[in-house]
């Protein structure tokens, strides 16, 4: 993962209070997103120079067969990879252009769910990211994704 020299990094704004359905030290991210909203609480927490990801994974985040739904994953990863692309951009946002995805365990609800991921390259108007999903040590699925850089990023909702 790329060291950074987390000094010289503003934090990450946010509005939000702690929310019980996260786990400690998590926060939701202060931005209006419906759909996040409905399947979330979805929540970050820097810890010096990284960013983490977590969700208390419930019977809402379950398939057919009682196990998280592949679409949950991915909704999560791109939860992920966009605040990993721009937690240290300030003033940036990003959209995803391309998001490869592999399933590699399945996740049951009333687990915790967490994601960690790195910016592999930053170029003028793209940023490449990849990470992992995991439940305790048991990596449920990778990802890798290209995310487009946007000028401008709005402002948190106030909360």
């Amino acid at each position: 993962m790329r060291e950074l020299d987390f000094d010289t990094i503003p934090a990450m704004e946010s509005h939000s209070t702690m929310n019980p359905m996260l786990p400690p030290g998590y926060e939701a991210y202060a931005y209006e997103d419906p759909f996040e909203d409905h399947v979330g609480p979805l929540g970050y927490r820097i810890d010096g120079n990284r960013i983490s990801f977590a969700f208390q994974a419930d019977g809402r985040h379950a398939n057919t067969g009682g196990t998280l739904h592949g679409g949950m994953l991915m909704t999560f990863a791109d939860f992920a990879l966009c605040l990993t692309a721009v937690w240290d951009q300030p003033g940036e946002k990003c959209v995803t252009v391309s998001c490869n995805c592999e399933f590699v365990a399945a996740g049951e609800p009333g687990t915790l769910i967490e994601a960690a991921g790195e910016v592999v390259r930053r170029t003028r108007s793209l940023t490449f990211v990849r990470g992992q999903i995991f439940t305790g040590d048991r990596v449920l699925m990778n990802y890798s994704a290209i995310v487009k850089r946007i000028p401008g990023g709005r402002e948190p909702a106030a909360g």
